[in-house]
């Protein structure tokens, strides 16, 4: 009979939270247009919690975290070319958008039965779309100055600030410092 191997923290969750922030708070203060955006990254680390805490879940995250906003940021990418061209429903890129967006995320979802790991990441797929989506349409990234590079820049920016979250949430585990107990 196998005795179960019990951990303990060293340090409680409820302090571990706070450090992690106090580690964030300087990537999204500190760099001007260059900070990050914690927001979106407080959402992958809430990914990383959500499945299942520990480093195997960054292989589930990042790929499919990364194909969700690479794929919208083509979306959007979509709407900056088109936009100028296609009529308009109510406000001006308003079909465009809807179209752009349908098209795109209709391939991404349509996409998940090639990838396992896309599949079973859906949540940070779908995350990776909404994040490229609050990033662009708040203005919540670097400018170019560039029309044609922004979505594109927008979507490097929601990749850096998720991985950065997936940091975070490997980081908030580790300095937990679970250790063995009998």
């Amino acid at each position: 009979m196998s005795e179960e191997v019990k951990t303990q923290n060293t340090i409680p969750l409820w302090l571990a939270v706070p450090i992690t922030i106090f580690v964030a708070l300087p990537f999204g203060l500190w760099f001007g247009r260059w900070n990050l955006t914690l927001w979106c990254s407080f959402i992958v680390w809430a990914e990383y919690f959500a499945l299942g805490a520990n480093p195997s879940a960054l292989k589930l995250i990042l790929p499919s975290y990364a194909y969700g906003a690479l794929f919208t940021g083509a979306a959007m990418f979509t709407v900056t070319v088109l936009g100028p061209v296609m009529p308009s429903l109510v406000t001006p890129g308003d079909l465009t958008i809807a179209l752009s967006l349908g098209v795109w995320v209709g391939f991404m979802v349509y996409s998940m039965k090639w990838s396992k790991t896309v599949a079973d990441g859906s949540l940070a797929l779908f995350n990776g779309i909404s994040m490229l989506l609050a990033l662009y349409l708040s203005g919540s990234f670097p400018k170019t100055g560039i029309a044609l590079a922004e979505p594109w820049m927008a979507t490097l920016w929601t990749i850096l600030s998720g991985f950065f979250g997936a940091f975070l949430g490997w980081f908030n585990i580790t300095i937990l410092f679970p250790r063995k107990v009998k």
